[in-house]
């Protein structure tokens, strides 16, 4: 059987509670997740996971687009063809982020456009986690997915870190070799 994904999109906006009654209204149901800054729609037809944010770094607009896997083994399958299509692919695994615990893999296309590859794994009480502790980037993808390196030995070198976990980006010199060598993959 081949495993079904769900197509994400995740829009930053200015309005909440005029975006949910739009959206609301758009797609004919209620989100299947609303919290006072987050709003998700888990759509059949098409089969789309729709959410909306507010309060968060970035302008309105488009986030990011993905795609939600429905297994570990999709989600690892997913990473293969972004590192296939030459993206700087970022890692991260067991991270809280818009209400959920996840695995992910974030990369950006030739033009930019933030990509996260994600398999959910289980509810959170938190926008991220731990709540309060947490900067805006490390949820929805870092400001930037570490730009595509002239030459694989730059793949991660000084670069800040951005990620909250198991990143190489701004690694400290004492762990560079283990992330910057020429066959690093950590972003």
């Amino acid at each position: 059987m081949t495993a079904q994904h769900r197509f994400h999109v995740h829009v930053h906006v200015a309005d909440l509670d005029a975006s949910l009654r739009f959206y609301t209204r758009l797609f004919g149901t209620d989100p299947s997740v609303q919290q006072p800054d987050y709003a998700k729609w888990m759509l059949e037809d098409p089969r789309l996971n729709f959410a909306i944010s507010s309060g968060k770094a970035g302008a309105p607009g488009i986030a990011h687009l993905g795609l939600q896997a429905d297994t570990p083994e999709a989600l690892a399958a997913i990473g293969a063809r972004l590192q296939a299509a030459d993206a700087v692919v970022l890692a991260e695994t067991g991270t809280t982020c818009c209400y959920a615990r996840s695995d992910k893999f974030w990369a950006q296309d030739p033009q930019g456009v933030r990509w996260e590859a994600f398999h959910s794994h289980g509810a959170a009480t938190s926008y991220y986690a731990p709540a309060a502790e947490a900067p805006a980037t490390t949820c929805c993808g870092p400001d930037a997915v570490c730009a595509a390196p002239a030459t694989a030995d730059q793949a991660c070198c000084d670069r800040p870190a951005t990620a909250s976990q198991d990143t190489c980006c701004g690694a400290t010199s004492a762990s560079q070799d283990a992330c910057c060598g020429s066959a690093a993959t950590c972003c």
